[in-house]
């Protein structure tokens, strides 16, 4: 057999081990995880719900899904194991970024600019004024007529 003949069963060989072993190093990783799992952690569950561990058994795991209810989940359901600052962000609503640091973005950008809201602050009027336009087209049409010399009137046309 030639060897070009085999190259791509053996790239796919080589494809299906790459695959499976990072497959395999997640798997590793997530068990591990659950391993680490201690009472009083939180936790998120594959379905999404957040809850706090109260005793960890060999296959199960007893969560406190909210103040004095109690559910008993199978340790392959324990989709992450969350620290305790993120757990109390999401659940309590707590931010000690924002606490610590003591900034807040406004909302606009009216702060940024360092100027009051003073009434005796002119304020630009961005309104298009449609009379004043029209007085200064009609100007300029008959600066061009005087221009050539010539006035002409409706229907009248250039022939050259």
């Amino acid at each position: 057999m030639d060897i070009l003949t085999l190259l791509p069963f053996i790239v796919l060989i080589g494809a299906m081990f790459l695959m499976t072993r990072s497959a395999k190093k997640k798997q590793a990783a997530a068990a591990q995880m659950r391993n680490d799992m201690q009472p009083g952690t939180g936790v998120r569950t594959i379905g999404g719900m957040y809850a706090t561990v109260k005793e960890v058994h060999d296959d199960t795991v007893l969560l406190e899904v909210a103040p004095g209810v109690h559910a008993i989940y199978a340790k392959n359901s324990i989709g992450a194991v969350l620290d305790d600052a993120e757990y109390n962000r999401i659940v309590h609503g707590d931010d000690q970024e924002l606490d610590a640091d003591g900034t807040v973005v406004p909302d606009d950008a009216s702060s940024l600019t360092g100027e009051s809201d003073d009434a005796g602050v002119a304020k630009i009027d961005l309104a298009k004024d449609d009379a004043a336009d029209d007085a200064e087209d009609a100007k300029d049409v008959k600066d061009v007529k005087d221009a050539k010399g010539e006035s002409k009137t409706d229907g009248e046309a250039d022939s050259k």
